[in-house]
Formats: C-alpha cells, structure tokens, sequence
C-alpha cells in the first residue's frame, strides 16, 4: 500500500502576520502615477515611498522606527520636474538612494541620519543620459557606485556615480518598452524583459545577449486571472519567491528547488485591502530574535503597512539554518575593476547578534575633467569645493548659511533705500 509521502521543508509553515497600528506609517499620500514599480523602498535605516507632488516629483524618506502620524510637513525629497517613477536604496551605504523621474533624468541623493528641517532639493548626482523616461533603475549588488538605469527609449545605461559619468550603454537589444532589469548574484549577467514578450539574458561588458526565448520554461504555475502588475520579490538565503500583485490583497510564495518539479507552493498571505505597491526588506534588516525571515511594506491609498513573515520556532537560540551568511553592506569590487572584467561574489556577514546599521557615510563623486587631472576651479554641483575633506552635510549647511546672509543683505539693502527715500521726502516736505 503506497503513502504519500509529504515534501520535507522548513518553510512549509511560514506564518504572515501586519503589525499593530501603531507601527505602522500614517497619512502618506502614496503616488497615484500609473507606473509598473514598487513605488517603495527601505533599508534597515529608512522606508522611503514615492508620493503625491505637485509641480514635479518627489518621495518621502521616513526613518524606520518613526511609525504612526506622518506629520504633513514633514520633508520630502524633491528635485525631479515630473513625477517620480522608481526609487532604489544603495545595498553598500544606507543613506544613499537612487531615483529615476518622467524628466528623464537619474538623481542619487544622500539622506541625513538625522530629519532635515527642509526638503532635501540638491542630489549629489544627476545622472543626464535618456531621451525619454526613465522607470527602471537597479544597484550592481557587488561593485561600489554603479547603477542601473533603464527608460522608455528602450536604453539600458550603466553609470559610475562616483564620478557621474556613464560606464556602458546597452542599445539595439531591445525592440519594444523594457518592463523589467534584474542581476544575477555577482553582477555579472542582467536579465531584462521586454513588451516584445522576449526574456533576454544580457552580458553588459560583453554588450550581447548571451541567451533569449527560451524554448520551454522548467516550470509552469498558474496564478488567478487578475490583470494586476506582479512584483516579485526573491530571497536567495531561502530560496522563496514572493508574488505580490499591484491591486491585489495577497502574498502568495513558494519556495525553488534545483530538482523537477522545480516550484513548491507554500502558501497564501491574505488581507482586506489591495496594494499599490510594496517595499522589501534586506535581510540583514530582519529581527533575527523572531524568527523573521522577510519583512514587507505594503502601501495603501493613504499609509504603510509592515507584513512580518516568520517561521514559528520554540527555541529562543539562533536558527542558524534559517539564517545563513548573507551580503553585508560592503562591496566586493570598485567600479572600474567590475568594468575591466573583474567578477565577485558579495561580501557575506552573520546575522548571529543581529545587524547594527553603520554611520552615516559620505557619497563623494569626483567628476573627471578631460582637460586636466586637476579638479576644475569653481563650484559646481556634484563637485566638491575647496578642501576635499569637506562633507557634503558641512558643505551644504555653509552654502545655505551664504543664501541667508545675502538675503539678509538684499532685505537691508531695500530697508536702507526706503528709510533713505522717507528721509529724502521728510526733509523736502520741510524746506
């Protein structure tokens, strides 16, 4: 008499369960911008979600225990002239974020351990290379300061933001609009779809696809007939892909084997209301002391709503199988060795005592002069000044000190010009 014999798997049990209200983020006007993207980002640091802005673009930054009421002057980044389209945390400093805009451009700004009084206007970078706009960007997840951008003129450019210069320019491989980009471990090969329905395996240094349209796919998985945008989310450590559907209410997830049938459905995250869009946390964000293995932010119409996913353990030790090695906030290559042909795989660290999140740390972008190896004189933005050692938060508080004494200056000048006009009119009134 034969049995069935269950699969074995330690995620066979993993439990989704939104947090209280009062961790969760209120009153966010999430954008409303028909776009494809997550419309949201974090970090073990901060959640950042794209926003409602008129007259241009923008996101809000929120530190991550600041939970509850947004207060409806808090700051937000602005600087793009359209409507923000993706934004994406830096996986090597976690102050700094990349955002790509309508405006067609690429903006990476650095983002202050402390709340700004202000909003935050001046990125470090402004990225100028698409013709049309850009709604795709993406992290190189090993080498230091190069991003990923992909736009509607069917372009995908890889940049070196520490010196804003363009590294690559992947052009005449795509045919149609390219949905979505994603790297493989160590960077060394991207994926993109494209509306051409054509799946393409792109070697970037090599600039050539080096595989498209597969024949037959090793696994097929029918989902619901709903038309909404599938965000997928995949965790490496755990080999569990996630399945969050734009305008859906559910998480479904199932977990890849390297043997047939290759898929193995988990289960089924369910609420009430649909998502807009969804953020995903790094795992070196995760409180390993709950058994966390992953951590959405699910945004709706008007707040940001954690989902904490865990696999229910009795023993209150360190589930060192749940939590293998994982990539740690330090890059594994410079820029110009990744582009010389340079591969390595991320640079893993414990999560055994759980992850403290590092300082503050600078972006410094060095623009190259091909004049000169000297830096150019004068100030100019994404350029340092005077003394290179200056941080960009000093250099900024001195420039806004100098925009306020020359409008102190401009305000007692027009002061003086009055009096002097009264006095004037006074003493001819008298004569």
């Amino acid at each position: 008499m034969s049995r069935r014999v269950v699969r074995q798997s330690k995620f066979r049990h993993v439990f989704g369960q939104p947090v209280k209200a009062d961790q969760m983020y209120e009153d966010i006007r999430v954008s409303k911008v028909t776009c494809d993207s997550s419309f949201c980002a974090v970090n073990p640091k901060f959640v950042a979600i794209i926003v409602e802005s008129g007259g241009g673009g923008a996101f809000i930054v929120l530190p991550l225990a600041k939970t509850g009421r947004v207060d409806k002057n808090h700051p937000l980044v602005t600087g793009h002239t359209a409507p923000v389209l993706d934004i994406d945390w830096c996986p090597h400093n976690d102050n700094v974020i990349a955002s790509a805009s309508e405006d067609t451009t690429v903006m990476v700004w650095q983002i202050p351990d402390y709340v700004p009084v202000r909003n935050i206007t001046e990125p470090v970078v402004t990225l100028e290379g698409h013709s049309k706009r850009v709604g795709i960007i993406s992290w190189h997840p090993t080498a230091r300061n190069v991003l990923l951008s992909a736009g509607c003129d069917n372009l995908v450019i890889l940049w070196n933001v520490g010196t804003g210069e363009m590294l690559l320019v992947l052009e005449d491989m795509h045919t149609d609009l390219i949905y979505n980009v994603g790297w493989n471990r160590n960077g060394s090969l991207l994926v993109t779809t494209c509306k051409d329905k054509k799946v393409r395996i792109i070697d970037p240094r090599k600039q050539q696809v080096v595989a498209e349209n597969f024949e037959e796919p090793i696994a097929l998985q029918e989902m619901d007939t709903s038309n909404g945008v599938l965000l997928p989310f995949y965790d490496p450590d755990s080999s569990i892909v996630y399945l969050c559907g734009k305008g859906d209410s559910s998480i479904r997830y199932f977990e890849i084997t390297d043997e047939a049938p290759y898929v193995h459905y988990l289960n089924t995250y369910s609420s009430k209301e649909p998502q807009r869009g969804m953020g995903f946390m790094p795992k070196r964000g995760l409180d390993v002391s709950k058994c966390e293995i992953a951590r959405f932010f699910k945004l709706h119409e008007r707040k940001c709503e954690p989902i904490v996913m865990t696999v229910p353990r009795k023993s209150d030790l360190f589930q060192e199988d749940l939590y293998p090695d994982t990539p740690g906030p330090e890059p594994a290559l410079e820029a110009d060795e990744w582009l010389s042909g340079k591969d390595a795989e991320p640079v893993l660290i414990s999560l055994r005592d759980g992850y403290v999140p590092v300082k503050n740390r600078e972006l410094k972008v060095v623009k190259k002069n091909i004049l000169d190896n000297k830096p150019p004189p004068g100030p100019r933005r994404g350029h340092s000044i005077c003394d290179p050692d200056i941080s960009q938060p000093a250099l900024e508080e001195v420039l806004e000190e100098i925009r306020a004494l020359k409008e102190t200056v401009q305000a007692q000048e027009k002061r003086i010009s009055d009096l002097e006009n009264k006095l004037c009119h006074f003493t001819n009134g008298t004569d």
